[in-house]
């Protein structure tokens, strides 16, 4: 029991106490709080490199310039980078990445081999091309727009978000296929080919820039339409009926382009989806994945 005469004496024994056991807690409280995060050492990459697919990174702290194989690739100031792989890409390939006292940080990557396949195809192979030497005329001037339109480069993330088919359908084609067109043999298949009826409506995989709509048909690609999404990945669709926007315009992710027809070199309406990173052809399935019904 405490008398009231000895409450002052046992008030400031208990701030005492108080204020002691305030001093060895304090350790304690500053050991709980989180430590400073470390500075990452090494890549990190989502994916396994194949041919014909694409790989988000991220660069190791510190990094001021990367390369693959001796190429500059930009990262954004979070660290994250886009990388891609041809269909006929080598076996391996070489990441660096400089830091900032110097050091290098390399990682060398084994490339999967794809499969392919053999298509044969029942149209001639110059296209809507009247003949020989009206194809020969007429596609230096087209693939000369189709370079110009690839070698601009928007600010965009679509890069960064997880693509959707244009359009859904049966599979008609795919990626990496050697074509024979009526017996002649062509180059492998460079894109994705979904057959649906003519006037379908089609949309944008992702987020992008428009850099090429074509104002005539080409002779192969028909009715051709490029869309930019940023950091060199661009999206192709060809033999397009009609195109419903025009070179500038940004588009979103679902946002539609335009529709389905069977413009320039095609057997039948389908759309024919390419993927490019820089001089890679991608395989669009790859980054779509399955489709929906």
């Amino acid at each position: 029991m405490i008398f009231a005469r000895d409450w002052p004496r046992h008030a400031a024994v208990s701030l005492l106490l108080l204020a002691s056991a305030a001093t060895f807690a304090s350790p304690a409280i500053a050991d709980s709080a989180p430590a400073a995060a470390p500075i990452r050492g090494d890549f990190i990459l989502r994916g396994t490199p194949e041919q014909g697919i694409a790989l988000v990174g991220q660069v190791p702290g510190g990094t001021r310039t990367l390369t693959l194989d001796g190429k500059a690739i930009p990262f954004t100031a979070e660290g994250h980078f886009l990388i891609a792989f041809d269909r006929d890409a080598a076996a391996n390939a070489r990441l660096v990445a400089r830091l900032g006292n110097g050091r290098a940080v390399e990682r060398l990557l084994s490339v999967a081999a794809g499969s392919w396949r053999i298509e044969h195809v029942n149209t001639p192979y110059r296209g809507s091309a009247k003949n020989d030497a009206d194809f020969e005329r007429r596609r230096p001037t087209e693939l000369a727009q189709i370079a110009a339109a690839r070698a601009v480069e928007h600010a965009s993330d679509g890069w960064r978000q997880k693509f959707i088919w244009p359009v859904t359908g049966r599979r008609s084609g795919f990626f990496g296929s050697q074509r024979v067109y009526q017996g002649k043999p062509g180059g492998y298949h460079g894109g994705a080919d979904i057959a649906v009826p003519a006037g379908t409506p089609f949309v944008a995989p992702a987020d992008g820039v428009v850099v090429l709509a074509a104002a005539a048909p080409f002779t192969l690609e028909g009715n051709l339409l490029i869309v930019d999404h940023g950091m060199g990945l661009n999206s192709a669709f060809l033999h397009c009926q009609r195109l419903d926007v025009k070179v500038g315009d940004r588009v979103r992710q679902g946002q539609r382009l335009g529709t389905v027809g069977r413009t320039g070199r095609a057997t039948g309406p389908h759309m024919h989806w390419g993927m490019k990173w820089r001089d890679a052809r991608l395989d669009p399935g790859k980054l779509a994945g399955p489709m929906g019904g």
